[in-house]
């Protein structure tokens, strides 16, 4: 009986860890999309600027996690890159908006 309880504590712990990975990526992933609509109807121009950076802020953040999935193998690669993959595009052009309304670029 010990063996088994040995045998499980790593599984276990890699269970919850998926789960946690999951619920952040997530949360962050559909919050994305929440300040991207919040950012069609700003009253101000520097709300408009700080809601796209918290697009970009959201779209980084979800990219972390679907990295940190990725690379604890928690979800099959060829399901995880094209996420990946947009969550990369996302970041770019979140960063372009953000420097042209800021007149950066």
């Amino acid at each position: 009986m010990m063996n088994e309880d040995k045998d499980l504590g790593p599984r276990t712990k890699t269970f919850a860890a998926a789960q946690v990975l999951g619920k952040q990526t997530l949360r962050a992933g559909t919050s994305v999309g929440a300040n991207y609509r919040e950012a069609h109807r700003p009253r101000s121009k520097a709300e408009f600027i700080s809601k796209i950076g918290d697009c970009l802020k959201e779209a980084d953040e979800t990219l972390y996690w679907l990295e940190l999935l990725l690379e604890e193998s928690f979800v099959p690669a060829s399901r995880l890159r094209p996420l990946v993959n947009e969550a990369n595009e996302l970041v770019a052009i979140f960063t372009t908006i953000s420097k042209h309304a800021r007149g950066i670029a």
